[in-house]
């Protein structure tokens, strides 16, 4: 019964009731990445390639697609990565989670959140005070 309201109430956590619908409706499943996430294409839109889209295993983050799903969910290329044999560029880095909020969020040297003491200004700047 929970799945129902999740489903019905939340669209960040796998997918709604109308996305579940249109997808046994008009989906046709094309693959399944190393996260879990399944990726699904349909009828041609009104730019005439066909629709695509990911249902997301968990939260839907979208920095999660890796780059092969990725260049083909944008119709970079025709042939998804469960066709071929894809093998991800030297240059291409590994998925890491999207981390703003906790407490591996980047912080840079100056933020009031970074444990580090700021660096001192240098004579090229002179900072703005009220009535000066």
């Amino acid at each position: 019964m929970s799945k129902f309201f999740t489903q019905f109430f939340t669209w960040w956590n796998g997918q709604t009731l109308g996305t579940r619908f249109n997808t046994w409706r008009f989906g046709k499943k094309v693959g399944e990445d190393e996260f879990g996430n399944v990726y699904y294409e349909g009828d041609k839109n009104g730019d005439g390639e066909p629709r695509r889209w990911v249902i997301y295993k968990g939260y839907a983050e979208a920095s999660a697609i890796p780059p092969g799903w990725h260049g083909w969910m944008h119709h970079r290329v025709d042939t998804p990565p469960s066709a071929e044999t894809y093998t991800p560029r030297e240059w291409e880095k590994a998925h890491t989670p999207n981390l703003t909020g906790s407490a591996g969020a980047y912080r840079p040297k100056g933020s009031i959140l970074n444990e580090k003491e700021r660096p001192r200004v240098t004579g090229d700047y002179d900072a703005w005070t009220p009535g000066g």
